[in-house]
């Protein structure tokens, strides 16, 4: 199947997806052949607009108008396309059909999903077929889930052995503020608790365990304070717990019985105290169909933080491995979350389109599809992958 496409970004105009073009502008090769697609004709035209300002060779990218649930258009532009980009969230109403597309036309897929439920769904309904046509389907390529997933398997890669049973914790500090699509899938998430433990459910049914016997697993945290980092942690249900279990059932390196637990790390315990009341409040909040829709439009589709806030935002992840008597303290750290998601989202796309990657496909994790050759890319872009300190035993 002749692919005149090397990368579409769809959902372009988007508060992230247009973070992502703009990295694209300034970093994509001379001779990358690249289309925004969205369904606002207008709105498409004015990115490029943008884009050419920043880059004038971008004056001639592609653009195609294109809906979230039109299959056929979806099947047509994957078909032309050798890696697709997804940022059309919130992903359970708006992803599931380019996820088919893609699965079917044999094309890599990255999105920036933070949805558990939506990654479980779509393993479920589409693994299959990518194993099969031999496309790589990789959720969460933005802030959920890269720093995290790359940062633990730069950290149990510092271990001096990997046949012991390895205890990885994971903590995050990031600052700035939040774009309308990440509350409108944060408020989704928490309406369908429910309909998320369902899904995680089937998925640990119909999912084979690994075949030489390891195990991978996640492990909740309670709040409390972590002295080796001085942080009190705040227990986060995240994707990251996820997509960094699975990256250890996928990969050797992780240890014969790996687990990863996952928080927030917060300076004072008051702090803690009103984040636990705040995650209550808005759980509980979400449930009230009225109160849910209230609250989302309080944050518009398509805002984020502007250009000052993110320019003034940073974020780092300490990740802490223990196997045995042996411990590293690593961290990842950079720019605006944000940011950061622009980036690795688009640099996910050129990774599989362009690098020597390791040979997967289906639905595979950033660590299992990209691992070090994304790291490298992140490294260039400004990302900084670090041992903190090793105590060896």
């Amino acid at each position: 199947m002749t692919r005149d496409l090397d990368v579409v970004l769809v959902g372009a105009t988007g508060f992230t997806g247009a973070l992502a073009a703009e990295h694209l502008a300034r970093t994509a090769p001379a001779d990358l052949r690249w289309a925004l697609a969205g369904r606002s004709a207008e709105k498409l035209s004015a990115l490029r607009d943008r884009l050419a300002a920043i880059e004038p060779r971008t004056a001639d990218v592609e653009l195609v108008v294109v809906e979230s649930h039109d299959v056929p258009a979806l099947r047509a532009l994957a078909e032309r396309s050798r890696v697709v980009i997804a940022a059309v969230g919130p992903y359970l109403e708006h992803g599931d059909p380019l996820v088919a597309a893609c699965a079917a036309a044999g094309t890599d897929y990255v999105d920036l999903t933070g949805e558990p439920e939506f990654v479980d769904r779509t393993y479920l309904r589409h693994h299959a077929t990518a194993v099969a046509s031999g496309a790589r389907i990789v959720h969460s390529c933005g802030f959920d889930s890269v720093p995290h997933d790359l940062g633990a398997l730069f950290t149990v890669r510092q271990l001096p052995t990997h046949d012991r049973p390895v205890r990885l914790r994971g903590v995050v500090r990031a600052e700035g503020g939040v774009s309308g699509g990440t509350f409108a899938s944060l408020l989704g998430a928490a309406s369908r608790i429910p309909q998320m433990r369902a899904a995680a459910r089937e998925r640990a049914a119909a999912e084979p365990a690994p075949a030489d016997g390891r195990r991978s697993r996640q492990v909740t945290l309670r709040p409390g304070r972590d002295r080796l980092l001085g942080y009190w942690l705040l227990p986060l249900p995240a994707v990251d717990q996820q997509i960094i279990a699975r990256s250890g059932a996928a990969l050797p390196e992780y240890g014969p019985d790996f687990s990863y637990s996952h928080a927030a790390g917060i300076r004072h315990a008051p702090l803690l105290v009103g984040a636990l009341a705040g995650i209550a409040g808005t759980v509980a909040a979400a449930q009230v169909g009225p109160v849910r829709r209230f609250l989302a439009g309080r944050v518009p589709s398509g805002t984020g933080p502007t250009d000052d806030v993110r320019s003034r935002s940073t974020f780092t992840v300490d990740l802490v491995a223990e196997a045995g008597p042996d411990r590293v303290h690593a961290r990842v750290s950079g720019m605006d979350p944000y940011d950061l998601s622009g980036i690795a989202l688009a640099e996910s796309a050129l990774c599989l389109a362009l690098d020597d990657n390791p040979p997967s496909a289906g639905q595979v994790t950033t660590a299992q599809a990209m691992g070090t050759a994304l790291t490298a890319r992140l490294e260039r872009a400004g990302v900084r992958f670090e041992v903190v300190s090793r105590t060896p035993g």
